[in-house]
């Protein structure tokens, strides 16, 4: 289930319930359960999909290795899924439909997607960005005023997948140059929600340095070694770094206390990547 990057998606729900004023309280806690339903069924049914590849590349997976069955991982993914969708219904119809169209993704994701080029870092990137919607899920009526914050995690986790292709056999410079210049239009995007009246640069700032400071350097690095020791750092990095994005955005849109608490999220999902994998 990757408890560390549960924490990640958890974040992302706090990110766009902050972008609506983070006044809605009755529904974020079944938003949170809902994340972490979708998010871990997710990850959970891609070991299940990738059973015969991992295999032969990744044998100390759970599955590979004996420690999970096949049927039992099929099963806990999509429980979880449906336990997902569930909590979103409780708390709008809008949450409910937002959390059927994200599990579809990440069924098409794993079964198909991840294996196209260009598509699948799409697929993927494109779960995130809607995960950021459910949490401005929490106020239905403001979803049309903010559906554009979701094409920022789009483009970042389509930066994380390209790199990520190279963790076992090594990867590109050119998919590595590709992914820096992903994550540079991510912090012009930051920067340009300044010019909508309801987010705050200035409490934004420090969050996006920090974010900056965590994600360019270990991505520079894989675009000039692009071995699988390297790409792997760089992937954990971005993954625990959507936390730091998600505070980013956080405190632009509720101010830098709130953007803290989001940031805590971070010293939890660390502690967990280092009891379990991240990839």
């Amino acid at each position: 289930m990757r408890p560390a990057n549960v924490v990640t998606a958890v974040a992302d729900i706090l990110a766009g319930f902050a972008a609506v004023g983070a006044t809605h309280f009755a529904a974020l806690p079944w938003l949170l359960l809902a994340t972490a339903g979708l998010y871990g069924g997710g990850v959970v049914l891609n070991d299940v999909f990738d059973a015969k590849l991992d295999a032969r590349e990744r044998p100390e997976r759970p599955i590979p290795s004996g420690r999970a069955t096949l049927r039992g991982a099929a099963l806990l993914g999509f429980v979880l899924l449906v336990l997902g969708i569930g909590a979103a219904f409780m708390s709008s119809r809008l949450s409910g439909a937002l959390a059927i169209v994200i599990a579809a993704c990440v069924i098409v994701y794993n079964a198909w997607g991840k294996h196209q080029p260009l598509i699948g870092p799409a697929n993927m990137g494109l779960c995130r960005g809607l995960n950021l919607l459910l949490g401005v899920s929490a106020a239905p009526t403001l979803l049309a005023d903010r559906w554009y914050l979701a094409l920022l995690p789009i483009i970042y986790i389509a930066a994380i997948t390209l790199v990520s292709r190279g963790e076992v056999s090594g990867g590109s410079s050119g998919t590595g140059l590709l992914a820096l210049g992903l994550l540079g239009t991510i912090l012009l995007g930051l920067l340009a929600l300044g010019f909508t009246s309801a987010f705050s640069v200035l409490a934004a700032l420090p969050f996006g340095v920090l974010f900056a400071w965590r994600v360019l350097p270990a991505f520079w690095r894989a675009y000039r070694e692009p071995n699988p020791s390297v790409i792997r750092v760089a992937v954990k990095a971005g993954v625990l770094s959507l936390i730091v994005f998600d505070a980013t955005i956080a405190a632009g849109y509720a101010g830098v206390v709130f953007g803290l608490a989001v940031l805590s999220l971070l010293l939890v999902a660390a502690g967990l990547a280092r009891a379990f994998a991240v990839t």
